[in-house]
């Protein structure tokens, strides 16, 4: 496999060296680092552009209002949105998911009613649904997992149901890195008459996503796991749920009128993003997705070629214990693993000193912890700036960890 990345170049982070080492970034399933083109966005319209959108006829205004919805334009083309209409600028995942539990869900459930969500879900995907069921009366199901942490689709299907109103999936797992069918799993939960809620947070960076031929009614996804910056996502939803759904924040903005007693609501996407947007950031998520956009396909081919190559370089670390599907086909550049006896973060800490920079704790799920038997593991996860020198030190860095730490 060759090395480095052909993408290295382009993030200026990676240029860091840490305890004397070249930065071995292996923690982009909780963030991703920023490629020059987003850097550039982000300080261009401060430099140049700054002023609030939609109020303003003087130059700046009008600026800042375009490269705004150019940006709305430019995800919904990523996203393959019928209209940019249909994508609301949100503060990452976490809000967006929110945005649908109390704006569409919580008017419309109701006792009796059933959510279905998996076992292996984040904790955005799961902890607005268990508000939103004790608030309305309604039940909470979960799908079960495989021994190999795979979807078990049998414990999906058997739960489906004509009182299910909600599925909510994650693409793909941030602990065991498991691809889910998403289409598959979508045209199973609308044959039962549900509305699916895709969380794309760990699929939008690293997979070509088409929102018409998935079907998903809601898909969520953050900016910062995308290349993009911090503080700014999307919520993309069909016309008619969008339609449907009510605003859970009031402000300026989102409004067509307002009188003593009472408003009325502007038409979608404003009428869900009340008060100052983040302009400068959705402007850069804008430019992370252009950056994305002809790289997606060789990225995908390079990290794949990586996935298999990081199952092959784990499994020859002694004594690790690996989470998650061994067929590289079936799963994305995310690898969570344990040293038996050995505390993750202990653990994190020596690979930390050799440059590598991984994620140790329960990965907000603590609900899949349970099912895998652990409190918490290690994790390294990929972007399209990896490489194998950095798997090999890696492995090189565990073996050395579990020596020292044995000792």
């Amino acid at each position: 496999m060759p090395a480095p990345s052909p993408y290295r170049g382009d993030f200026p982070i990676l240029e860091r060296r840490i305890q004397g080492y070249p930065l071995a970034y292996l923690d982009n399933a909780a963030t991703t680092q920023k490629p020059r083109a987003v850097i550039n966005a982000l300080s261009s319209y401060y430099e140049r552009h700054n002023a609030n959108v939609h109020r303003g006829v003087h130059t700046l205004a009008e600026e800042a209002s375009a490269l705004y919805e150019e940006a709305r334009a430019t995800l919904a083309r990523f996203l393959g949105a019928p209209s940019p209409r249909q994508i609301i600028f949100t503060r990452g995942t976490t809000d967006a998911l929110n945005l649908v539990a109390a704006g569409w869900a919580r008017p419309r459930l109701k006792p009796g009613d059933e959510i279905l969500v998996t076992r292996m879900e984040h904790h955005s995907n799961l902890v607005p649904w268990q508000m939103a069921a004790r608030e309305r009366g309604a039940t909470l199901r979960f799908a079960g997992i495989t021994a190999e942490g795979t979807l078990d689709r049998e414990s999906f299907a058997s739960q489906l149901s004509g009182r299910t109103r909600i599925v909510a999936i994650s693409h793909v797992s941030n602990v065991l890195g498991t691809i889910n069918p998403a289409r598959e799993l979508i045209a199973l939960a609308h044959a039962a008459g549900a509305r699916v809620v895709l969380d794309a947070a760990q699929s939008a960076g690293h997979l070509r996503l088409d929102v018409r031929d998935l079907d998903c009614d809601f898909l969520a996804l953050s900016g910062h796991k995308m290349y993009g910056p911090t503080g700014i996502g999307v919520l993309y939803g069909k016309a008619d749920c969008l339609e449907e759904m009510q605003p859970v924040q009031g402000g300026g903005g989102m409004i067509e009128w307002v009188e003593e007693q009472e408003a009325a609501w502007a038409p979608i996407p404003a009428r869900f993003e009340a008060g100052t947007p983040n302009i400068a950031g959705a402007h850069a998520l804008a430019a992370a997705a252009e950056y994305l956009r002809p790289r997606l396909e060789p990225a995908q081919q390079w990290e794949a070629g990586l996935t298999a190559y990081a199952l092959e370089r784990l499994a020859a670390v002694p004594a690790l214990q690996l989470y998650g599907p061994r067929d590289p086909a079936r799963r994305a550049g995310v690898f969570s693993f344990n040293l038996p006896g050995l505390h993750p973060h202990d653990v994190a800490e020596v690979l930390d000193g050799y440059g590598l920079a991984l994620r140790a704790g329960h990965h907000c799920c603590q609900v899949l912890m349970r099912s895998l038997g652990v409190t918490a593991t290690l994790r390294a996860s990929l972007a399209l700036y990896s490489d194998s020198g950095e798997l090999d030190r890696l492995a090189e860095g565990l073996s050395t960890a579990r020596k020292a730490l044995s000792a």
